[in-house]
């Protein structure tokens, strides 16, 4: 392993990063996801007609993944075998800025949605502030995917 990481360093460096987007958006998109999904269904089993207007805030909190997902390939498109570790380095921790920050936001964007959906069940009519709520976690998402964007291509 040491000979692989002497022999190529920018290379292992700017997988790390790969691994650090989609696996770290993605564990918080899915835990995100989950906690809304739970919730959402537990209104459905009452209202059906609800189905739609849950759907909305239990997939709120998947778009880090997606945005984990983009950042990943971005940086899998940039990596050759000869990438210097100054490159690599810098392709890490685009990775890993949009991971950490997707983990952390897509778990409270998820909460958020758990409470917009507690709205849903109990005032449809306020439904629209709850979408608003979990939509202001997604700012913090959009700030980490923007700050990735530009290392990589900073990089």
């Amino acid at each position: 392993m040491k000979e692989l990481f002497t022999q190529y360093p920018g290379l292992c460096l700017a997988s790390l990063g790969v691994f650090l987007a989609v696996a770290l958006a993605g564990v918080g998109s899915a835990i995100g996801v989950g906690l809304a999904g739970e919730a959402a269904a537990g209104i459905v089993i009452e209202e059906p007609e609800k189905f739609g207007k849950s759907l909305v805030l239990q997939l709120l909190p998947g778009t880090q993944g997606l945005y984990g997902f983009v950042i990943g390939l971005f940086i899998l498109f940039k990596i050759s075998p000869d990438l210097a570790a100054q490159s690599g380095f810098m392709y890490m921790v685009s990775g890993g800025v949009i991971g950490l920050g997707g983990l952390c936001s897509a778990i409270a964007q998820g909460k958020v949605s758990v409470a917009g959906l507690n709205i849903l069940a109990k005032n449809e009519e306020q439904q629209t502030k709850g979408i608003i709520y979990a939509v202001m976690v997604e700012l913090y998402a959009i700030l980490a995917f923007a700050t990735a964007f530009f290392i990589l291509f900073r990089a």
